[in-house]
């Protein structure tokens, strides 16, 4: 018997198409790496930023007041006369002042909308309910043949025979 050694056949490139996926995984991880680094100096440049009376929103969603800030904590009033103190890195974002003024005036124009549109509707339900033909309540079951529709029979149970 007699073994006979054949090489394998193998693809052209060798080096670079083991080195491509590797290429790519690691270019990935510096795109991503770089991206978040970014993030954090943002987040880094909003928090040194806070000054006192500016709105902001934490990441847990509470929004507040500035009223002071210090090394690591900054005093958020909630509501009125009630403080609370979070770690900066809890600030998520800072509510511009130009924004607020906006929504301000643009909610009071949508609630004077919203009031008028309420009230058209009220109307033209009213004008609908005196327009609705009610068929009579001890006709509801009849055919038109004049016959009795039955009521639905639920399946049966382990109990009936």
């Amino acid at each position: 018997m007699q073994l006979l050694a054949v090489p394998m056949a193998s693809s052209g490139g060798g080096g670079i198409t083991l080195l491509l996926p590797l290429i790519l995984i690691v270019g990935m991880i510096w795109f991503m790496s770089r991206s978040q680094r970014k993030q954090r100096q943002r987040q880094a440049d909003t928090v040194a930023a806070l000054t006192p009376g500016t709105k902001v929103i934490t990441t847990s969603g509470l929004v507040g007041i500035v009223e002071e800030t210090d090394d690591d904590y900054v005093t958020l009033e909630i509501s009125e006369g009630v403080l609370v103190q979070v770690v900066k890195a809890a600030i998520g974002r800072v509510i511009p002042e130009e924004d607020t003024s906006a929504e301000a005036e643009t909610s009071t124009e949508a609630t004077a909308a919203d009031e008028s549109a309420t009230a058209d509707a009220d109307e033209a339900a009213d004008d609908d309910a005196a327009k609705v033909d009610v068929p009579d309540a001890g006709k509801a079951g009849d055919k038109a043949d004049g016959k009795v529709q039955d009521t639905p029979k639920l399946p049966p149970t382990h109990t009936e025979n």
